[in-house]
């Protein structure tokens, strides 16, 4: 089991609040909480019985009991958390998106991989027990190789230019706050990463992106289609279009369930797994084991730090086993979406590409 690690929380929002939910729910919580406003993370810590409450980032980064960051804030400020969290030596989860752009990701990448520290995205798909199970069922090959994916995500969220979903100055935008997850769900089941990648996009009257359609293709000829919108609902639907049959996902980023079609036959199967309302614990405990298990191996590699690397042949085999922690995929999700937003000639105050 290893010793308990202790998480610290930045950001007090929804998502940081349903963590904690979660948490308590399995007898768990946050060793610790910073906000941007501390009468917030105060408030936050007496909700949930955190008991340290720090009044900046800083003050959080400093505390060698912490091991673990949970970043939780807008998209605009979690590269500069992440950097200082890994830079004092503490794992990071950070929630989608991870960061703004390809370069902000592969610089807190480099430093994760000096400090042997382990980062990853919080991409509740791709932890979902029956989301690892079909990815199980369509490399075994039962059902051919797969053709096409199409993924579907829309949200009609209110139509205020100021709030974070629309405001460039958060980083607003469909892409970054939901086509991610699309774009997530696509790259579980290609073979290969995208290398053409072509959209059509709706401009909202803050500058940034209020719908899209992307349309991707690999080298191994295996295509995929996404449309996502902040301003038209849309079920959260996958399907997955294979040579001998195609499954279909509904809410794709929290599923527990899921139907395979078989071609030849006609013949339905239902796989049902997990619990969506658990889908936050189940990254936590994906991404402990996984830190559990670098910690290990970097420990038995004594100081040839060399060896414990991002591509490192350990932890290509830990992410793989346990289908989740996926790095590579963010990675390349990334650079799908910093190439769109370069195509859009979007660019987020301040950003550097």
């Amino acid at each position: 089991m290893g010793k308990v690690l202790n998480w610290a929380v930045a950001g007090t929002g929804w998502i940081a609040t349903d963590m904690a939910e979660i948490l308590k729910e399995h007898g768990r919580g946050f060793y610790g909480v910073a906000s941007g406003h501390v009468e917030n993370a105060r408030h936050y810590a007496e909700k949930y019985q955190v008991p340290r409450v720090y009044e900046t980032i800083e003050q959080l980064c400093a505390d060698p009991a912490v091991d673990v960051v949970y970043v939780a804030t807008p998209h605009n400020t979690h590269f500069e958390i992440a950097k200082k969290a890994l830079t004092a030596g503490k794992h990071c989860l950070i929630e989608k998106s991870i960061t703004l752009n390809s370069r902000e990701l592969e610089e807190l990448v480099a430093i994760a991989n000096e400090q042997q520290l382990c980062i990853a995205e919080a991409m509740t798909t791709w932890h979902m027990p029956v989301m690892k199970e079909l990815k199980i069922l369509v490399d075994s090959g039962i059902l051919g190789r797969v053709q096409v994916i199409n993924v579907n995500f829309g949200s009609m969220k209110p139509y205020d230019m100021e709030n974070r979903f629309f405001n460039l100055k958060y980083a607003g935008g469909a892409l970054l706050d939901i086509g991610v997850y699309a774009l997530s769900a696509i790259r579980l089941f290609l073979e290969e990463k995208p290398t053409e990648v072509l959209s059509q996009w709706k401009l909202c009257q803050a500058g940034s992106d209020e719908e899209e359609t992307i349309l991707l293709k690999n080298a191994a000829g295996q295509m995929a289609a996404a449309v996502v919108s902040l301003h038209s609902k849309q079920p959260k639907r996958a399907m997955i279009s294979c040579e001998k049959g195609f499954i279909e996902i509904m809410e794709y980023p929290r599923a527990k369930r899921a139907e395979i079609t078989f071609a030849d036959t006609g013949e339905k199967q239902i796989l049902e797994l997990g619990d969506p309302k658990d889908a936050l614990y189940y990254e936590v405990q994906d991404f402990e084991a996984v830190v559990r298990q670098w910690a290990a191996a970097c420990e038995a590699a004594g100081e040839r730090a060399a060896e414990c690397t991002e591509d490192a042949p350990e932890r290509d085999a830990m992410n793989q086993r346990m289908g989740a922690m996926q790095l590579q995929y963010t990675r390349e999700n990334m650079e799908v979406m910093t190439e769109l937003r370069k195509q859009w000639n979007m660019k987020y105050p301040g950003e550097v590409w």
